[in-house]
């Protein structure tokens, strides 16, 4: 579950410190019900759109989109952190959490259950101003998923009891996001921004506050706010949008309406300028200037989001700094509110640069813009990025659904389509007046996020724990409402709505096309199978950083802002590298591939460049070596592969500063070949087009000489150690426990051992370790185990994160767990709900193009069928206990965990 705004600035940071480039009134009110007020069903080139309003107030909007036979829904309620009671920052976070805890009709077990057998795909998140309930599910299980959202309106359980369990889950929460300096820093940043109103604070909630909240509080705070005239449903998906909302009146009709409190009201004061430091973790410097804007709903939004737009652009100056070698990432980025928004640019170096100069020309660009304005060609470009945007959200169920309640729910709008045409109306002087008003520097908060490192890795015996009074083992049947009994029962092999039509091009290059016609838009994405381990010359280790940033720098025939400038020409999203892609309006498709097929087939890799990024990009390497994230990965690799595995190569800042332009076009050489490369064009395309257009562009790519060698040996078998990474950032541990597999993706046993992974961690509430860890125990706030295969070996990981009082305590139940599932074979219920659960999961990894392309990359690199998922899916129903019991015991090795911890000391 996730509270929105932190994740996208967390999410920014964590690009920005990557190295190299490669989140009314308290009674009810019956009255009689008004019909519903039905707007006629509107086209929208492929796609329907068919809106309601119910007599209890509740708004609907149906969108009918057939990529694949998924739907998704979003019940998006009007209320969030802003209405919460003084004291209570958290009391809406905490209130979505324990909606998923039980409903007079649906227990928590039986909602936990039907949620994991519709696929597992649901979660909630609370901002501000709203607090969103999301379901992906088979278009088949949409009455299931409405079913569920009508009796969560109608009210909660939220007895004491549930609500003791939840508190010690949210509390980790907390704990494990005050673990992360990116959200000190946006917590620190809206304290300053916003002191004195509800802005003040984000969704979170703390730990105090929790402790003095009840289950009666929360219940009060739904039956406040959690009102049909409080909400607008979304739905998105491939559903007959007439019937749909029959089924929906149906259902949410009766709930009646009531009045609602008032909301507070936000008086801004002046921003006062601040400088704050925050200690990280992480390997560079971040230094962040915020501002206060406008929020959503001021008419001066339109034109903010071009700003945004242009001082984002790599054409701007801001950019200009990394090409410059002075900084690693930078960015400028909005993150809106109601009343008020975020402004900021961050600025990334490495230890060692003047961030103090660096912060200044930083103000100095922006200063230079609020005074003289912003070039009109980049708004032009920013106002065309933004129409193929607007395409590009229909290329995916789920997130055109969230698309669609943001803009009804936060931006106000009937439609995404709406800010679009506010967005094209918006002029130059628009953009300048808005800088010139906004941009001001000298109310501005300066945040620097500054690292600290770590020490090194020791062996630990600490947090050894024991068993406590948890009752582990099997998850009991539980009887279900008869509107799911049936349909979440069903063990039908669902039908895929994919044909891709496959070619080989005479130069070796592998070509997949799947049409779709969601979107007036085409997609290429591209991977070269490559691995840095085993390509990598002997005392080049760092060489892929060189490539990926020097792939920055234009080509041969364009160089770095001609070649943008061609992109935004034509509104392109394109990527270069051994995973390239592009995004593109359908009716520039040859352009954008001969733009993507120059980037890939012909860097430039400049010298003045390399010359001008590699003493940052060294000095960024060296420092990612000492911090704890870093050193735990490496602890782990250590653990898991003896000294002479590829994988134990590691660069340095002694690696990468000695790294040459020829040893860069040397490594480019020895990777990039078609005879290695697949491409997967999905979009507003024939197959016959899209063949024309990549061969005409990519056809006279040339392999030269044998291919490299890609694949990683057959490890030994691992050896059980503990070892914990300090992290003094950290008020939690990360716990990850490992073991090394000699199991290949194509092995027979992947089927049975990936069933048995789901009955241990597949579903949120529903699957073993969720259940003993975080439902009964409130152990961990989240803890998810997986099966990783490759090309000849594999891994089994357990990850979560506690308190370091909780380290052994969850470790041992794990490995008990893993033990219970060698010794005794999965009760048939149980299995068929985990085989449920799985089969469902099959459409939903239909229900973008992203999804799809990628999936068919997957599939690729490891020599499987394209319809993988068909046969698997077979494979899985005729699967039985005995078969996953044997692959338990084969496979998995308790007693040979490998257990690595980063935070605090466990106990």
């Amino acid at each position: 579950m996730t509270r929105g705004a932190f994740e996208r600035l967390a999410a920014a940071v964590l690009i920005l410190l990557a190295v190299g480039g490669p989140a009314e009134a308290r009674h009810h009110h019956h009255r009689a019900t008004k019909p519903a007020a039905t707007a006629p069903a509107k086209e929208t080139g492929d796609q329907t759109v068919l809106r309601a309003k119910l007599g209890n107030g509740l708004r609907v909007i149906i969108v009918r989109n057939t990529l694949a036979p998924v739907v998704a829904t979003s019940i998006n309620y009007l209320a969030g952190s802003d209405e919460t009671p003084a004291g209570f920052p958290g009391t809406a976070h905490a209130l979505e959490h324990m909606m998923f805890r039980g409903s007079p009709g649906l227990s928590a077990d039986q909602l936990a259950n039907i949620g994991a057998m519709m696929g597992g795909d649901f979660n909630a998140n609370t901002r501000g101003n709203l607090t969103q309930y999301l379901y992906t599910v088979p278009a088949e299980d949409v009455d299931v998923a409405l079913n569920i959202e009508a009796l969560r309106m109608k009210g909660i359980d939220s007895t004491e009891a549930e609500w003791t369990k939840e508190r010690g889950a949210i509390e980790q929460e907390v704990a494990q996001d005050q673990s992360a300096p990116s959200y000190k820093l946006y917590e620190r940043l809206r304290s300053e921004l916003f002191a004195g109103t509800p802005y003040e604070h984000d969704a979170l909630g703390t730990r105090p506050s929790f402790d003095k909240t009840t289950g009666a509080d929360l219940k009060d705070f739904h039956k406040k706010w959690y009102a049909p005239n409080n909400a607008i449903l979304v739905l998105v998906g491939n559903v007959d949008p007439e019937k749909t909302l029959a089924k929906i009146k149906a259902l949410f009709g009766p709930i009646p309406r009531h009045a609602l409190p008032a909301r507070a009201k936000i008086d801004f004061k002046p921003v006062k300028p601040a400088i704050f430091t925050i200690d990280s973790d992480y390997p560079n410097y971040t230094r962040v200037i915020a501002m206060r804007f406008p929020g959503l709903k001021s008419k001066d939004y339109p034109a903010l989001e071009v700003l945004v737009d242009v001082l984002s652009s790599r054409r701007f100056e801001l950019y200009g700094l990394v090409a410059q070698g002075k900084a690693l990432g930078t960015e400028f980025a909005l993150e809106p509110l109601e009343k008020a928004s975020i402004a900021y640019a961050a600025v990334s170096y490495a230890p060692g640069a003047d961030g103090n100069a660096l912060e200044a020309q930083v103000r100095a660009i922006l200063e230079k813009v609020a005074k003289d304005g912003v070039s009109p060609e980049l708004v032009d470009a920013a106002k065309l990025q933004e129409r193929r945007a607007t395409e590009l959200q229909k290329n995916s169920i789920a997130d055109l659904a969230s698309v669609w309640s943001d803009a009804v729910a936060l931006y106000g709008l009937s439609s995404p389509d709406e800010d679009l045409k506010r967005i094209e109306k918006v002029t130059v002087a628009d953009v300048n007046r808005v800088a010139r008003e906004y941009l001001k520097l000298d109310a501005s908060i300066s945040g620097l996020l500054l690292p600290k490192g770590s020490g090194k890795p020791v062996a630990s015996s600490g947090g050894g724990g024991g068993m406590e009074k948890i009752s582990l083992g099997e998850v009991k049947p539980t009887a279900l409402p008869a509107w799911a009994e049936a349909a979440v029962n069903r063990l039908d092999i669902p039908a895929t709505t994919l044909a891709p039509v496959v070619t080989t091009l005479p130069n070796g290059l592998r070509l997949i096309v799947q049409p779709t016609k969601v979107s007036d838009t085409i997609n290429v994405y591209g991977h070269i199978r490559n691995r840095a381990e085993t390509e990598t010359a002997p005392g080049k280790d760092g060489v892929t950083f060189v490539l990926g940033t020097l792939f920055n720098f234009g080509t041969e025939k364009h160089d770095r802002l001609a070649f943008e400038k061609a992109l935004d020409a034509i509104g392109a999203q394109e990527r270069a590298g051994t995973d390239f892609s592009l995004h593109v309006l359908a009716e520039d498709f040859d352009r954008g591939v001969e733009l993507l097929a120059e980037h890939e087939l012909s860097p430039a890799l400049p010298q003045a460049a390399l010359t001008a990024v590699l003493p940052q990009l060294a000095q960024s390497v060296e420092s990612r070596n000492h911090t704890p994230g870093y050193l735990a990965q490496r602890a782990m690799i250590e653990a898991l592969f003896l000294p002479d595995d590829p994988s134990r190569r590691e660069a340095s800042g002694a690696t990468v500063i000695g790294i040459k332009r020829d040893d860069v076009l040397a490594y480019y050489k020895t990777v990039f070949r078609p005879d290695m490369t697949t491409i997967v064009v999905i979009g507003n395309v024939t197959p016959e087009k899209a063949k024309e257009v990549i061969e005409k562009h990519f056809g006279a790519w040339v392999a030269e000489g044998p291919k490299p060698p890609v694949d990683l040996p057959l490890p030994p078998l691992n050896k059980p150690s503990i070892i914990a990474v300090p992290d003094d950032s950290r008020v939690q541990d990360n716990v990850l426990l490992a073991q090394n597999l000699t199991l290949a993706r194509t092995n027979p046993d992947y089927y049975a051992l990936a069933l048995g992974n789901q009955v241990l961690g597949g579903g949120f509430y529903s699957t073993r370790l969720s259940i003993d860890l975080r439902k009964n125990a409130g152990l961990v706030y989240s803890v998810g185990s997986s099966l990783s295969a490759g090309r000849t070996r594999g891994n089994y990981y357990v990850q979560y994160a506690s308190d370091p009082e909780n380290v052994g305590k969850a470790a041992a139940i794990v490995v008990q767990n893993l033990k219970t599932m060698q010794e005794k074979p999965v009760p048939q219920d149980e299995l068929d709900r985990v085989k449920a659960m799985v089969l469902r999961q099959l459409p939903l990894g239909e229900d973008s193009v992203d999804d799809i392309a990628r999936g068919f990359l997957d599939r690729a690199e490891y020599d499987l069928p394209l319809d993988e998922p068909t046969l698997a899916a077979k494979k899985y129903v005729a699967l039985t206990a005995a078969e996953v019991q044997a692959a338990f015991a084969k496979w998995i090795r308790p007693g040979d965990l490998v257990r690595i911890t980063q935070g605090p000391a466990p106990k």
